[in-house]
């Protein structure tokens, strides 16, 4: 194993090798409603929402991050592994003028907005995942990966279904007001994705799991045997890294090999924002996952 940066507690596994459960002629396999034809980072959805993504990943690269915050990245390789959370922190605290929003423009009633910045809205997901904070979250990965969300509090299958409207509306309410929230998560996913790089060199997976209590919870694309499946996943799930944990969410427990670059955020990549759970925050699309009862 790699120098441990998840809970020790549940012995997470980063692997430098392909995904067993997938096939050999995995193909570019993300249906066309749940992907956007544009998006913001190096690849396109069809392919970075696929199976051949998940057994054969790739770095993910959001445009412009690097240019951008240059000096950030400066900041990184010249600190400690230990110190690093805290330059990211007083990074964004400073750049987005998160203590001062006044300084940003913001004035009035829109003015208390400026406390609805990354490390809430991380906070409101692990609370309900399908809340305002959590229609802010899916939103941005559909603007940034082009994975179009399949649910949030209930079934998004029609673009101008209620269900698609009254997300859209709670996306608009999170990010009003708000200072470049979209940017400030930006940043979140280039920072944790530096952190997993530099303690896993050569890492691509971890094996993560979920608890359910049916897999028709899920959007089946292909049912296999012994438990192998194909599931489009939402375009944000939460994982945990520890199978017992799993257990304690549902009857039934889904294991998945989840491409390092595929995750935006985990329990201890910034201290105190996460408590519990030992979770992940996993960006979806297509994958195989091994089903078994508890």
């Amino acid at each position: 194993m790699k120098s441990q940066i998840f809970p020790v507690s549940t012995g997470a596994r980063i692997s430098d090798n392909a995904p067993t459960t997938c096939r050999a002629d995995d193909k570019a396999t993300l249906p066309r409603e749940a992907r956007l034809p544009i998006n913001r980072c190096n690849l396109p959805a069809v392919i970075l929402g696929s199976l051949s993504f998940q057994r054969h990943p790739t770095e993910l690269v959001l445009d412009g991050v690097a240019e951008l915050h240059a000096d950030l990245f400066r900041r990184f390789n010249a600190a400690e592994d230990a110190l690093r959370a805290e330059v990211f922190r007083d990074y964004l605290t400073v750049h987005f003028r998160l203590e001062n929003p006044e300084e940003a423009g913001l004035t009035g009633p829109r003015k208390g907005r400026a406390k609805a910045n990354y490390i809430k809205t991380i906070r409101g997901w692990s609370f309900n995942s399908d809340s305002r904070e959590g229609a802010v979250l899916k939103g941005w990965v559909e603007s940034r990966f082009g994975l179009t969300p399949r649910y949030h509090g209930e079934a998004l299958r029609d673009p101008g279904s209620d269900a698609y409207m009254h997300y859209l509306e709670m996306r608009a309410q999170g990010l009003y007001g708000t200072n470049a929230l979209e940017a400030q998560l930006d940043l979140v996913y280039t920072y944790c994705q530096f952190e997993l790089a530099r303690r896993h060199p050569g890492g691509r997976h971890v094996t993560l799991y979920r608890g359910v209590n049916r897999l028709a919870d899920h959007e089946v694309l292909e049912k296999g045997r012994d438990g192998q499946h194909v599931v489009l996943l939402n375009n944000l799930n939460s994982f945990t890294c520890s199978r017992e944990r799993a257990c304690e969410f549902g009857d039934y427990i889904l294991a998945v090999n989840v491409p390092l670059t595929k995750i935006f955020f985990y329990c201890g990549l910034l201290p105190g924002v996460l408590r519990g759970e030992d979770e992940f925050l996993v960006i979806g699309g297509v994958a195989t996952v091994s089903l078994s009862v508890l």
